[in-house]
């Protein structure tokens, strides 16, 4: 009898289980734990979603994998109004969340072994495990040129960057378009936080004129509504791009069931139309982020790119990043070290900010104690 090959064979350690240990350290604390581990959204989801999402719970039927006509009107106005992304709505697609189409997006596109796949360096660690399941190579890097003759049939861009927060200028982003439309290659652009950006910073979709020079051809931008609209509990996100890759996406996701809930995509609609609720919560997060920010440095912590996301980009001199990470938990701080997003990241942690204001105000207490 073969030997059966099985896929978590293909994967690594899943990074979240070796902060165990840390995570028991720190909610010994007396005063408990500050998590500012996973960049979870804790406060309440709006109201007018809450409304919307009730409104369509009498559905009995199939939804529409396409989504509704109302959905992809709305997708397409929100990128056009918020981000100057001119988009048929036709070229749009629901997903269950960005990071079931992050792990799957090579293995739709028909992505393979013999297959090299690009992803940041430092990284939101999905790229990595999407390529692994379809059997494809990933290569982590920033750049393009030194890739040589391997077959590149996907890219994958981060900006604003998860765990750096950095933002990628317009230029940087024109050349990657070109250097994929030369060979043939889709570039897929993780922009998640795209709304989230700080200190004056806009970050800029590949999808933009300025960038794409008015064609969508070859490219997809992903987006979600976990952070801008606290629905990190209901799985709502969407591409959209070129109007061929999303046709062959949505074929491809019928057949296999990819479909978000009906009442999901109500609510994605009321939350996509409504503007006043994300800044409400993007000015929760910049006070924050500020307190946190400052606690931070007082205390010696450096802060690097962090100008866009929900986190800070943080090293302390003197120590890697566990040794931080231990250092932070034996004061009831839960971060999470730059290992897991690339070896590059062993310097630092990653600190979110989207604890509750009162447990941010404990973290902040707690930093200033450390710094006296």
């Amino acid at each position: 009898m073969a030997e059966r090959r099985r896929v978590v064979d293909r994967l690594p350690t899943f990074p979240w289980d070796r902060l165990a240990p840390a995570k028991k350290v720190a909610a010994a604390h007396p005063d408990g734990i500050v998590d500012l581990s996973v960049g979870t959204p804790v406060d309440p989801v709006p109201e007018v979603i809450q409304r919307a999402l009730g409104e369509a719970a009498d559905a009995p039927g199939y939804p529409a994998t396409y989504g509704t006509p109302r959905l992809r009107e709305s997708i397409a106005d929100w990128l056009g109004r918020r981000h100057g992304a001119v988009i048929d709505p036709a070229a749009t697609l629901p997903t269950i969340g960005s990071k079931e189409l992050v792990a799957w997006l090579p293995t739709l596109l028909g992505v393979g072994p013999g297959d090299t796949v690009v992803h940041p360096e430092l990284a939101y660690p999905t790229y990595d495990v999407g390529i692994r399941l379809a059997g494809a190579t990933p290569v982590a890097s920033d750049g393009l040129t030194a890739l040589g003759p391997a077959r590149v049939p996907l890219v994958w861009i981060n900006s604003p960057a998860n765990p750096t927060g950095r933002v990628l200028p317009v230029e940087h982003l024109r050349k990657v378009v070109a250097w994929a439309r030369e060979r043939g290659a889709v570039v897929a652009s993780d922009e998640c936080y795209i709304d989230l950006g700080w200190d004056g910073v806009r970050p800029v979709s590949i999808l933009h004129p300025d960038v794409c020079g008015g064609s969508h051809e070859g490219l997809l931008a992903v987006h979600s509504l976990s952070k801008r609209s606290n629905l990190a509990g209901y799985r709502a996100a969407f591409l959209a791009g070129d109007p061929a890759l999303v046709t062959e996406l949505l074929e491809v996701r019928k057949h296999a069931g990819m479909i978000v809930a009906a009442p999901v995509q109500a609510a994605m609609v009321a939350a996509l139309d409504d503007d006043s609720h994300a800044d409400e919560q993007k000015e929760r997060y910049r006070v924050r982020r500020e307190l946190l920010r400052g606690a931070l440095e007082r205390a010696g912590w450096r802060i690097t790119h962090s100008e866009a996301g929900l986190y800070l980009w943080a090293s302390l001199p003197g120590h890697d990043a566990w040794s931080a990470v231990r250092l932070l938990a034996e004061h009831g701080i839960l971060v999470a070290p730059g290992e897991f997003y690339g070896p590059s990241g062993a310097g630092h942690v990653r600190v979110a900010f989207t604890a509750s204001d009162e447990r941010v105000a404990a973290a902040v207490k707690r930093l200033e104690a450390v710094a006296g």
